[in-house]
């Protein structure tokens, strides 16, 4: 079944059709939910809430305007947003940005160790950027349409967020 005939199926009560949806787009949603966060209970819970929204709000989704993917990973953005808000507010600004999630020494030292810890250092809005079009594959229009910004501003983001990479990466900061 396509995500459009499953969530017909969805918006009548199907549960099959849910749990066919939930395997379909759980990895992407995890993967988009880890790069953001780095931290696997609050990935696991942004799944859920993720999910949990698109039941509730399965009929408000139109499949002319998004495809399903971009509007379950809007939905997993605009959480992830909120709990990295909630993170910022509890820990204070600096502690919520260095915290890139449970990196052991080993992987800290090899080179997606380094990746790693330097996409945990950009800004949110660059991370996002960088997470949507070089890791979950969306397209630019795609992406800025998740992040609700024009493409401009997504190619802008990710212009800048490359950069960064590239100077913190080369001097090994």
């Amino acid at each position: 079944m396509t995500d459009e005939e499953l969530m017909t199926a969805i918006c009548a009560g199907d549960n099959s059709a849910y749990e066919a949806i939930v395997r379909r787009h759980l990895k992407p949603v995890s993967q988009y939910a880890w790069r953001m966060l780095g931290n696997q209970r609050d990935v696991e819970d942004i799944a859920q809430d993720t999910f949990l929204k698109l039941w509730i709000n399965a009929a408000s989704w139109q499949p002319a305007k998004a495809r399903l993917s971009t509007w379950i990973h809007r939905i997993a953005h605009n959480l992830c947003i909120d709990h990295l808000r909630k993170r910022r507010e509890e820990l204070g600004e600096e502690e919520a940005v260095q915290d890139t999630g449970p990196l052991d020494e080993v992987a800290a030292e090899s080179e997606m160790g380094r990746l790693r810890a330097a996409l945990g250092q950009l800004p949110q809005s660059q991370r996002s950027a960088i997470s949507l079009c070089h890791y979950q594959g969306f397209s630019n229009r795609e992406a800025a349409a998740i992040m609700d910004v024009s493409v401009q501003a997504l190619e802008s983001l990710l212009a800048r967020a490359k950069r960064s990479l590239r100077k913190t990466l080369k001097t090994g900061e």
